[in-house]
């Protein structure tokens, strides 16, 4: 006699397969739905990992070279990054702050003059004709601001984003494994190391690319502040400071720095402006040809083209801090897609980002 229950029909079989297919998709496009109306507070989130990230990085290099433990290492790191940045910061704030006034006023004269200038030549003044006059370009960066930040809006809540980071990042940096354990139990139990390898790569990939690129903003302000100064060009300061900054977003990033560095030399001598032009082709080119090649050998490489495509995608959809993050948001797509796809799925053994700068 046969006790087992009898198997379900085709057609059954056909009804619980499309209802499977349908509820993944209806979950999907439910995450789907919650990462875009959510998205401020996911690049938020994102930039305090990496934030923390950094601040575990520097502290596993305290640790390897004081005898410190990891929470000791990491509460130097801290205190020294607040002394640097405070004591900084209060010795160079009133000539930054008279600096970022003037330049506010000098960008939309020098914007005035260049206008004035080209409107003399006949070609550029029917090139002139589509570009926005600088009362429109400067209304539509002051729309822009709000969108400056991650999660809150205006300069004070700019101030509240860096806030955020500092504080979240040291919660994650001092505690990592938490939340990583609380992370991979969410993993199926057969996968759990898998998930851990990933993660781990993730975080060697981001650090590496951190560490790189800290490196690379610091060279490119002292750089750009020095040059600028020896070229007599006034706000060397803010400008040099400008440069280092957006040096964050590569390629991209240092475009948009030279942008006021030669307008403010315009507005006093066009063959400054020629000058300033010169230096900072001259640092993009150290830094495209010789800076980055050596930080990339020992740390993450990424294709040029890709990481451009990416910031021009994750600036439509983010606004203005999908482009800040799309690089390391790029690398971990690539992590992603390297390991849990190229490797696991089609079973090829090619390297991860940090394998390929690294090598």
């Amino acid at each position: 006699m046969n006790d087992q229950p009898p198997s379900p029909m085709p057609e059954q079989r056909f009804a619980r397969r499309v209802a499977l297919v349908n509820g993944i998709a209806i979950l999907a496009l439910l995450l789907l739905a919650a990462l875009w109306f959510a998205h401020d507070a996911l690049l938020l989130v994102f930039a305090c990992v990496l934030f923390a990230i950094l601040l575990y990085e520097l502290a596993g290099i305290v640790q390897r070279r004081l005898p410190l433990n990891r929470h000791w290492s990491l509460a130097l790191v801290v205190t020294v990054l607040l002394l640097v940045f405070g004591v900084g910061g209060w010795l160079m704030a009133p000539q930054i702050g008279e600096q970022a006034d003037t330049l506010a006023q000098a960008v939309p004269d020098a914007l005035h003059r260049l206008r004035a200038a080209m409107e003399q030549q006949p070609l550029l003044k029917r090139l002139m004709a589509g570009v926005p006059s600088p009362q429109q370009m400067q209304k539509q960066l002051m729309q822009l601001v709000p969108n400056a930040g991650l999660f809150f809006s205006g300069l004070l809540g700019a101030l509240g984003n860096v806030v955020i980071i500092l504080f979240v990042g040291v919660y994650f940096a001092a505690q990592p494994h938490l939340y990583i354990d609380g992370f991979v139990t969410l993993v199926p139990p057969s996968k759990r190391g898998r998930a851990r390898a990933v993660l781990d790569e993730l975080a060697r990939t981001l650090a590496r690319w951190l560490l790189g690129k800290a490196a690379s903003m610091l060279l490119v302000g002292v750089a750009s502040a020095a040059g600028l100064a020896l070229l007599d060009i006034p706000l060397a300061l803010i400008l040099g400071l400008i440069a280092g900054l957006l040096d964050f977003i590569p390629y991209i990033g240092p475009l948009l720095a030279g942008v006021p560095a030669v307008l403010i030399a315009f507005s006093g001598d066009p063959t400054q402006a020629l000058y300033v032009v010169l230096l900072f082709a001259g640092i993009q080119l150290v830094e495209g040809y010789l800076l980055s090649p050596l930080i990339e050998k020992r740390t993450v490489s990424l294709p040029p083209a890709l990481t451009i495509v990416m910031q021009l995608l994750f600036g439509a959809l983010f606004g203005m801090a999908g482009v800040a993050l799309a690089t390391p948001l790029t690398a971990v797509l690539a992590v992603l897609v390297s390991m849990l796809y190229v490797q696991d799925v089609l079973g090829d053994p090619v390297r991860t980002p940090s394998e390929s700068g690294g090598k």
